[in-house]
Formats: C-alpha cells, structure tokens, sequence
C-alpha cells in the first residue's frame, strides 16, 4: 500500500482499479440521464415523406410564380391533406391542397403556402405571395436514413436523444448499469439528525452530504447506518455493503486508537492500493478493492471524518469514478480561468482546494474565497461555486493572479437575459 502519494496519482490509481458496468435494458422514458451501452443505427427514414411544416395549402411553386399582394393568383382548391393521412389525388395545374402541419405533400405539389399568405372564398384560394420551389416542404429522410448510425455507444442520454429514439421505434434501450453506493458513517459520538445532542453527540451530516452526492453523479444511494466504534460493529456494517459496486465509509479511516475501518476492511480481503493524499482538505483518504483475490468486489473508499474534507475526497475521486463506472468519457468537472480576487497564502506540499464564488467581471470570472476554510466548516461548500486549485508547491497567489477553477455550481455559466 501507498502512502502520501499525490492526488494526480490517487486519482490514477481509482480510474486504473474503475471498470465499466455491465449493460441493462431499460425503457426509453427512464433512460434519461444514462449513458447508451450500444450503437443506434436507423432502421427506418425520417421523416418517412414529404410532409409540411406549416398549416397552409401544398401548390405549384410554378403556378404562383408572379403572385403579388397587389395581383394575385387564384387556385382552385382541390382536397384536403390532414395529418397522419395519405393523400389519394394529385395537384394538377392550378390547384391546390389544403395541408395541416406534418401531413404528407400530395403528388403534384412541390411547395406550400402559409394560410397566412392567402385568401379564400369556398374552393377558390387567391396565393397573395409566391413561394420559393420547396418551401415549408421537409423532404423525406432530410433527418436520417435507414442504415444511419445514429447515436454511438458513450452518449449521455439527453431529452433529445429520448425523443430520437421514440422517433425511430426504440422504446427500451441499453444503457449501462447505474452505480450503487453503500454509504457508511462511524462513530459512537454520531447520531441521526432526529437524535439528542444535548449530551455532546454530532449529528451523521455526512451520510446526507454523500448520498446526494452519488444521486449528483448519476449513482443509487444505500444507506448503511452508523456503524459503532467496535471492529464487530464495523465489519458487520461493512459486510451489508458487499453487493454495492462502491462502498463509501466516512470516518475510521485514519490513524486514531478507534479507527477500526482499515482493519475491518482488510479482515474482508480488501487489498489497499493508498492511504494519505498530499491534498487539502482530505488528507487521510484511502481506497482499495474489496474481494478475495483483490478484484471483482466493490471499490472501496474511505473517507476522512471532518464534513468538507468527505465532500472535497469524493467529489475529486469518487465522483469520476462513478461516472466511469456508469460508462461515461467526461469524467470530470468544468475548468474555467479566473482572476483571483485577494492574497493567498499556504504552506508548500499540499495541493489546496479552496472553495471560491465566482463573480463575473465582463468576459472573466473573479474568484472570491468564500471565507473559513477550516474542514469543518460545511457554510464554505454552501456559498462555493468553484474549487480553487492552489498548486502543492505555491506558497503564496497574489490578487490578480490567474487561476484554474473547477466548477461546481452550473448556475454560474447562467444568464440575465436570454440573448435574443
């Protein structure tokens, strides 16, 4: 086992030990949110016609060429087209079809008329505007045709990709597996949220923090418990998160006279890879794999205690290994540049996640530390938008200095008005 190794090279080691799951069918309106486990390839032409893409009259852009406000054409009106039927005459010379949005183009016509641009009078329709060869009229497979590959296994499935799928007939899909989390806390000083404190005991935030987490991450939350600080405690509460593809134990992990974590987790053939990530908060991570032989158990992750130092470690290792758990390539957050808005100061060794807001200037970001830093301070991820990296061998970041920005609030990238 490791120890005192970097994040870069904490972060390796997860993503070389992170499979992908398997694939499962689901249906397509559950779908959203996964990732596709195989290709779509198109099995049928869309739109399956000419059809219109307004309500109007379907005509020969040839008949109406030289219609004007001030001199229109007159057309006879011959039938009516409505959608989802199919049309049994033809558009002869000097005739028209009345057309709904989305019914099939007649033979004969080659264009439609909004209803906005006509007049009518029974059969007889005067064409006010004369309209370009083809217009209002979607051509048949302008969006795909059979044998189209479609969407490529990796895709993250969007409200888009769902209305696609119904398109060409798919209503049940593969996708891969999504994660499931066992979720542990420990500690005797630990209580539920509806538990006393009168007597000195904390409150168990974590398991809260964490699970929503695995939900922001795409994963399904299974809530443990807190496990006692004995080691049959422990391993008890360990051993009913074996069938998990992760486990995650905040606390016990560290070097204390009741950190019973490590050693229960050995006892159940985890094979430690690293304890000790040269990080700030979160220092006291480990993690490992559970199983006989090392291989094939859950991912296990245990956590430091203190509430940021548990959100900073997962949200920096567990969270992409969720996502490539659950078959996604774009494992990490968004990067922005930012102008750092005051002084900055550390010790050297330690890469710093410093929790910001981030103020837009202009076309730039400022950064502004959020306050309190301290690991216990759960406020400053409320108020964060953006983790701040401050390089392990910088001392000090002067204000206005560039910095690189992870962000975690999507909100920032929003708008105050809509741009048009």
């Amino acid at each position: 086992m490791r120890e005192g190794i970097t994040p870069a090279e904490a972060l390796g080691i997860v993503l070389a030990e992170t499979p992908v799951l398997p694939a499962e069918r689901v249906g397509a309106r559950e779908a959203l949110g996964r990732v596709l486990a195989e290709p779509v390839v198109a099995g049928r032409r869309i739109p399956p016609a000419d059809n219109s893409a307004m309500d109007g009259y379907a005509l020969r852009a040839a008949d109406v060429a030289d219609a004007r406000v001030e001199a229109p054409i007159e057309l006879r009106v011959a039938f009516e087209v409505a959608a989802g039927a199919t049309p049994l005459s033809r558009v002869g010379p000097g005739e028209a079809a009345r057309i709904l949005t989305g019914a099939p183009v007649p033979p004969g016509a080659d264009s439609v008329v909004r209803q906005e641009d006509v007049e009518r009078d029974g059969e007889s329709l005067w064409v006010r505007v004369a309209p370009p060869l083809g217009e209002n009229v979607r051509t048949a497979g302008e969006d795909v045709e059979p044998g189209d590959r479609v969407l490529e296994a990796g895709a993250l499935l969007g409200p888009a990709h769902l209305g696609f799928l119904a398109s060409l007939g798919r209503s049940v899909v593969a996708v891969r597996q999504r994660p499931r989390v066992a979720v542990l806390s420990g500690g005797d000083e630990l209580v539920e949220p509806d538990g006393d404190v009168s007597t000195g005991a904390i409150v168990s935030s974590n398991s809260y923090s964490i699970a929503a987490q695995c939900r922001e991450f795409g994963a399904e939350p299974v809530y443990l418990g807190i496990a006692r600080d004995t080691p049959q405690d422990v391993e008890a509460h360990l051993r009913a998160g074996l069938r998990a593809d992760v486990l995650v134990s905040s606390a016990g992990v560290s070097v204390g006279d009741r950190d019973y974590v490590r050693g229960a987790l050995e006892k159940l053939g985890c094979r430690l890879l690293f304890w000790g990530v040269q990080m700030k908060p979160g220092y006291p991570l480990a993690f490992g794999r559970l199983g006989e032989t090392g291989e094939g158990g859950p991912l296990v992750f245990g956590l430091p205690g203190n509430p940021v130092s548990a959100m900073m470690t997962f949200d920096q290792f567990v969270g992409p290994a969720l996502r490539k758990l659950a078959g996604s390539t774009a494992l990490f957050r968004p990067l922005v540049n930012a102008r750092l808005a005051e002084d900055l100061e550390k010790k050297p060794g330690r890469l710093n996640f410093v929790r910001v807001r981030l103020e837009r200037q202009g076309d730039e970001f400022v950064a502004h530390i959020t306050g309190n830093q301290s690991s216990g301070v759960l406020r400053s991820m409320i108020l964060a938008q953006g983790i701040l990296l401050f390089p392990a061998e910088a001392s000090r970041l002067e204000a206005g200095t560039q910095v690189r920005v992870q962000v975690v609030d999507s909100s920032v990238f929003a708008a105050d008005t809509p741009g048009f």
